[in-house]
């Protein structure tokens, strides 16, 4: 057997490709030995599947499945599906997914594609279809959001989503740009990016300790075009860094991370507030985006651009106008210092504070492994199709922690810890 031949010419360095394989296995998932794990991935990011393997069967991995996407296929369905076919999706496949997770498969995705794919697409048809896999995926979706395994999500430098990024370079340089900048994010350009995992784990946990011990009942958004106060579920619990799934075992879900989050109260809401930064979804870029909420539901909502998909994504269901998640980011993080705008929220949300419409998190709860739906939603916590995160912070932005009897703790001054 001859061994394949390597493309020395590549614009991404293969050491530092390899780091982050085995950072996706050791620090992302943790996996296992005996444990199956399910890759999705853009065809694109193959050379980093096929590291990760060699790693995760490295580690003992039982069976590593991958499954593909690709942009040319997507935008096939787009240019040549009848129109009828966009209120489908594969609920064989989600239904094949959540069989795999009950049976404590791990779960890593790989995002790289060209993050605005979809933008000259019909937006209606871009929501149908998204909806519909949303519907499809819940009961997958359901193991995710409640941490019942082991999960991550890293990043291939895909040349599409490269050019998009970095538009005035060549594309060769624009990859290579975009590689040194996820692997900076994502901790491997050292020697030893699993014991920087370990510092940085460290680091968020001490700040998750801290607002634990303050039990505030609510945080205080006060900006420039935002007078937010967010209402904490009741039994809420922050975390950050590495946490530990119910099957056992810690893991870090986000690669790169630089947040501490928690669950608002779905009906303890009010005021209102504006994106820092702009939002890439469904193919479209929402920017300037304010909403006002009253008894923890947007009432109304405008943006400057990507006002129509904005509403569209609203309106998927009761709690989609409601919040999931409030994650806290100083605005001195490595992403955000680096100045780039990578739309893609595993990036732009760790530049900056930011609250998730949808979904919320049963880890962020004080005992959320033991709790059935119905006792999370009794505290405050919201269900839906979604989880959708857009950044509110920036550095003039302020936040006190509110306790119970109405006195205040400074919790960031200027877009810093304070």
């Amino acid at each position: 057997m001859t061994a394949p031949q390597q493309n020395h010419s590549s614009p991404i360095d293969p050491a530092k490709l390899d780091r982050l394989a085995e950072v996706a296995i050791r620090v992302g998932l943790r996996l296992q030995a005996g444990q199956d794990l399910l890759i999705t991935a853009p065809v694109t990011a193959l050379p980093l599947v096929r590291r990760i393997a060699v790693h995760a069967y490295s580690a003992g991995a039982g069976l590593v499945t991958p499954f593909f996407s690709d942009e040319a296929l997507t935008l096939a369905r787009y240019r040549h599906a009848a129109d009828h076919g966009f209120d489908r999706a594969a609920g064989w496949l989600y239904e094949g997914m959540a069989k795999a997770f009950t049976a404590n498969t791990a779960r890593l995705a790989i995002v790289g594609d060209d993050p605005m794919l979809l933008a000259g697409q019909d937006p209606a048809k871009v929501a149908r279809a998204n909806k519909a896999v949303s519907v499809a995926y819940q009961p997958a979706l359901e193991k995710i959001a409640g941490f019942d395994i082991n999960w991550n999500i890293v990043a291939y430098p895909g040349a599409s989503w490269a050019r998009r990024v970095f538009a005035d370079d060549a594309e060769e340089v624009a990859v290579r740009k975009l590689a040194d900048a996820i692997f900076a994010a994502s901790r491997v350009d050292g020697d030893d990016p699993v014991a920087a995992w370990a510092d940085h784990n460290a680091a968020l946990h001490r700040r998750a300790a801290w607002l634990n011990g303050q039990r505030f009942a609510a945080l205080h958004f006060t900006g420039p075009g935002t007078d937010l106060r967010v209402g904490l579920a009741d039994g809420h619990e922050w975390q950050g860094g590495a946490a530990t799934a119910k099957n056992g075992v810690t893991c870090n879900a986000n690669i790169p991370t630089e947040e501490v989050f928690t669950t608002p109260h779905a009906a303890r809401v009010e005021g209102h507030v504006s994106s820092t930064k702009p939002l890439s979804h469904q193919g479209t870029l929402i920017d300037d985006i304010r909403v006002r909420f009253e008894a923890g539901r947007i009432v109304e909502a405008k943006a400057s651009r990507g006002e129509e998909v904005l509403n569209k994504v609203l309106d998927t269901d009761e709690g989609a106008r409601r919040l999931g998640e409030v994650a806290l980011v100083p605005h001195s993080s490595p992403i955000s210092k680096s100045g780039i705008l990578y739309f893609n929220t595993l990036f732009d949300e760790n530049a900056s504070c930011h609250i998730a419409l949808g979904q919320c998190y049963a880890k962020c709860f004080v005992d959320g492994a033991r709790l059935s739906p119905e006792e999370i939603a009794a505290r405050g916590g919201n269900r839906s199709l979604i989880h959708i995160d857009w950044m509110i912070g920036s550095g003039t932005v302020d936040i006190d922690g509110v306790h119970a009897d109405g006195s205040r703790t400074p919790v960031f001054r200027k877009g810093e810890w304070a």
